[in-house]
């Protein structure tokens, strides 16, 4: 018997779980405790569904065994429920376990987790085509649903929810789903938003009126020192509204400062209207998600920009090892070339400072923007330099072409006593990497760089960019979310203080550091005399 632990929850999570709706919907911000709800629903599932299928779905694989589920089954290994016990990864559990077998037994154990009660839950990842095909599912767990492609999981996952009615269908939640994500920028993002209209807030607080009764019932049963027969008939009469009621509900709720709204006043609205570019205004403030801002300064930026390019045969070889999962590092990526010199530039902000890392591919005419790193506060620019050598530690060819500006040099603000060029060069160079500088002269006037960045966009220059999604996730934010104010690019909110609706990472600074890096590389190819240099350093 497995001795039972104590597990505190907080508001948002008791709210999600005593509600015990079919369909749950969740938006909320970073730290409000979202991974724990997905471990304590999957175990829920787990338990009272044996040999049941519950399909963990994530828009890339890179994601789903790097973060989503690494942190699932950390909550269960802190909640006592151990690998290889209680529950396995990747391959058939041991006959040994003597656990029930799926009632539907996966032809390959790959990306299966499996738990003593026979239950199995399948990674789908949407960047492989096809998981989701044949499949039938009892639950859908969706994490970071904001990077979920709709029209795939509409067409191929949803019809794959329709598991065993026989065995499961007398509970509420069986074929629902869990939802989560923060607030999606842009409006194929926006998808699971729409189910706000499916909630009926009415039922939702029946069913929570209910829950507090059957509390009070249960603490009476337990004072109760005499017969109880009334007392237990009125628990299982509305254990029975209960279930009935949560068959058709649909939570949906956000939990972030908008919710303090009301308290904070029209006063605050109006200040940071004032005060917050646009678009954060409108995502953060209002809640009102966006597509790519067409009037802002990447109008011509398209959904099509981003690509997913995660090596499964690496991820695959680490045989579900969560501890070398949560190394992340390029051996993840696929979108590299190994003996072509990575190219970077940067942006200095005394608060927050970004690197951009990019490949040109010359004979498809794109530039590859395939990883993107910021540090803040009392991070400088040493370690933001050692985060990429850290990521990059298995890349072969230890070089870079490091783009830089007038504002590169002279400037100190975010380091010590020597300029910015000296410090990213000698920090480079003093881990072991060839640094081969590229001076661009004064910076580009904003109208210059506007045209000339939107006209690679729409495919009018050499070079197209492309962004690695899972690798630039905050930097396509601040590229999303930059408008245009005087006819400059929108740069009023990189000054003003952090809050939790605005990070430092969201403001323009990131799309600063990519102007550079795509102006480098469209304006000054490098594939004559020095690709020929740095080829003679292998």
């Amino acid at each position: 018997m497995k001795k039972q632990k104590k597990v505190y929850f907080n508001q948002m999570q008791q709210e999600v779980i005593r509600t015990g709706a079919r369909d749950s919907i969740v938006v909320a911000g970073r730290g409000t405790g979202k991974g724990v709800l997905h471990a304590q629903t999957n175990l829920r599932n787990f338990q009272l569904m044996p040999r049941s299928t519950t399909a963990f779905v994530a828009p890339n694989g890179k994601r789903a065994l790097t973060n989503t589920l690494p942190s699932m089954l950390m909550h269960w290994e802190a909640w006592g429920y151990r690998r290889d016990i209680h529950w396995c990864i990747g391959h058939p559990p041991p006959k040994a376990l003597n656990w029930p077998k799926p009632l539907i037994t996966p032809a390959c154990w790959d990306n299966i987790i499996s738990f003593y009660t026979g239950a199995i839950g399948q990674i789908i990842s949407q960047d492989r085509k096809g998981t989701s095909n044949s499949k039938s599912f009892d639950f859908l767990d969706i994490d970071e649903a904001k990077f979920i492609d709709f029209e795939q999981l509409k067409d191929e996952t949803f019809q794959a929810n329709r598991g065993q009615t026989r065995e499961f269908g007398d509970l509420p939640f069986h074929h629902g789903m869990l939802i989560t994500s923060d607030m999606p920028v842009t409006k194929k993002g926006s998808w699971f938003l729409h189910y706000e209209k499916d909630s009926d807030p009415q039922l939702i607080a029946l069913i929570q009126g209910l829950v507090l009764q059957r509390y009070k019932l249960q603490q009476q049963l337990l004072l109760t020192t005499g017969p109880t027969p009334a007392l237990k008939h009125a628990i299982t009469e509305v254990d029975h509204q209960l279930t009935e009621l949560r068959r058709q509900a649909v939570f949906y709720k956000t939990y972030s400062s908008l919710t303090n709204m009301a308290v904070l006043g029209e006063d605050y609205v109006r200040q940071m209207k004032r005060d917050l570019p646009p678009l954060i205004f409108q995502t953060s403030i209002l809640c009102i998600p966006v597509e790519i801002m067409r009037d802002g300064f990447y109008s011509s930026m398209r959904p099509a920009h981003k690509y997913a390019a995660t090596d499964f045969s690496y991820l695959d070889s680490l045989d579900y090892d969560l501890q070398r999962l949560a190394e992340v590092d390029s051996r993840m990526d696929c979108d590299l070339q190994p003996h072509t010199p990575l190219r970077i530039a940067f942006d200095f902000n005394s608060n927050i400072n970004w690197m951009v890392v990019g490949q040109p591919d010359e004979g498809a005419h794109r530039l590859n923007v395939v990883k993107s790193f910021y540090v803040k506060y009392e991070r400088k620019l040493p370690e933001l330099v050692g985060d990429f050598c850290q990521y990059y530690e298995h890349f072969p060819e230890k070089t870079v072409v490091f783009y830089f500006d007038a504002t590169a040099r002279g400037s100190n603000y975010a380091v010590n006593n020597e300029d910015f060029e000296w410090v990213i060069e000698h920090e480079f160079e003093r881990r072991g990497w060839t640094v081969v500088p590229m001076y661009l002269g004064a910076p580009m006037r904003h109208i210059e760089k506007h045209l000339l960045i939107n006209r690679g966009f729409a495919g009018q220059a050499r070079l197209m960019p492309y962004f690695n999604e899972a690798n630039n996730e905050d930097l396509l934010v601040s590229i999303q979310s930059a408008g245009v104010y005087n006819g400059k690019k929108d740069k009023r909110g990189e000054k003003l203080a952090e809050t939790d609706e605005d990070r430092l990472e969201s403001r323009t600074d990131g799309s600063d550091a990519f102007d550079t890096l795509y102006i480098g590389c469209e304006r000054f190819p490098i594939e004559g005399s020095i690709m020929a240099v740095t080829s003679n350093w292998n």
